[in-house]
């Protein structure tokens, strides 16, 4: 695939900022993972967020209708955060909403749709001028070989909807410090050789391996944002919350393990990544029960996370915004 020409947007270096918490001084590298974790594996949303009062706090939570984004969802409101919860349809992003104690909004999102992309964060805009923290939840798995716009389908809805909702919503996140939290899978393990399929985004021939190939681009896509956000006060991390039962695998004839999570223990990755103290600043993570966790390589290939927003830019280029002023060359 050749590359676009546009111009690199890169974010102006700026003072470092108060000193934070020992355990969020830094970021974690792939190599960390020694931290003592706050909680134990398996711990569930709720025991995750206990004790929180998250009054005053707008959190967006993309795919709230089912499965780990329903969990986060009510899991936030209930502590009193208001959740902003996208559906790709109007009537089931309504009842996620209303059947969640606490204040919940449903907004529509299709995210292979980059007008309603578009539309979607004009009104999350509208509805709150900052955002504490943006959950890149919403994924789908499919087992046979689907495109959108000539792009294999799973790495256009679960990384290319996502690039573009996260450059709408860039300036309400700034303006509250806040968190971008992108659900990944260690799932990437498994992309095909060499990585992101630049040369053939189509699917061809690794339509099979599509979705570790979107949890990579998941992955890459958090790991060069957090360092585009490199001193700005706003983070971005990415968290796997382990073998969830849930229906994303609906299309696939796939069975769930016994020994797989429940949505609420799910979700507690999200909602520690999200809203607990213990990740204050701490930007540039992969994470897993609550500590950084082993990655492949190619997910911590700076090059390649470069060059995938590159493209990325390029596929969504006639859907994108200019940057922050603050943040340009």
């Amino acid at each position: 695939m050749i590359e676009s020409p546009r111009r690199r947007l890169f974010l102006a270096a700026l003072p470092a900022l108060a000193v934070l918490p020992a355990f969020a001084t830094r970021a974690m590298r792939p190599e960390q993972g020694t931290e003592p974790a706050p909680f134990a594996a398996g711990a569930t949303a709720d025991e995750v967020l206990e004790g929180l009062d998250l009054g005053g706090r707008t959190i967006v939570v993309t795919g709230c209708n089912s499965g780990i984004g329903l969990e986060t969802m009510r899991a936030l409101a209930a502590r009193g955060a208001h959740v902003i919860g996208t559906a790709r349809d109007a009537a089931r992003g309504r009842a996620a909403c209303d059947a969640v104690r606490g204040r919940a909004t449903p907004v529509v999102l299709e995210l292979t749709e980059p007008d309603s992309i578009v539309a979607c964060a004009r009104t999350v805009r509208t509805l709150v001028p900052r955002i504490d923290a943006l959950v890149c939840n919403a994924g789908i798995v499919i087992g046979s070989h689907e495109q959108v716009g000539g792009v294999e389908k799973q790495f256009a809805v679960n990384h290319l909807g996502h690039f573009l909702l996260v450059n709408h919503l860039l300036e309400p996140v700034l303006a509250a410090r806040g968190r971008v939290v992108v659900v990944g899978s260690g799932n990437h393990r498994d992309a095909p050789g060499g990585g992101i399929r630049f040369e053939d985004l189509s699917g061809t021939g690794w339509y099979r391996r599509g979705y570790s190939h979107s949890k990579l681009a998941n992955g890459l896509f958090s790991f060069e944002l957090a360092r585009r956000l490199t001193g700005t006060g706003a983070t971005s991390n990415c968290v796997t919350p382990g073998h969830t039962r849930t229906s994303i695998l609906r299309s696939t004839g796939s069975g769930y393990a016994d020994t797989a999570r429940t949505p609420a223990q799910g979700a507690a990755m999200p909602c520690f990544a999200a809203a607990h103290p213990a990740m204050a600043g701490v930007n540039g993570s992969y994470m897993s029960d609550f500590r950084a966790a082993p990655q492949a390589a190619a997910q911590t290939d700076a090059a390649m996370a470069a060059r995938l927003w590159r493209v990325s830019e390029s596929l969504v280029e006639a859907h994108l915004q200019p940057w922050p002023r603050a943040l340009r060359d």
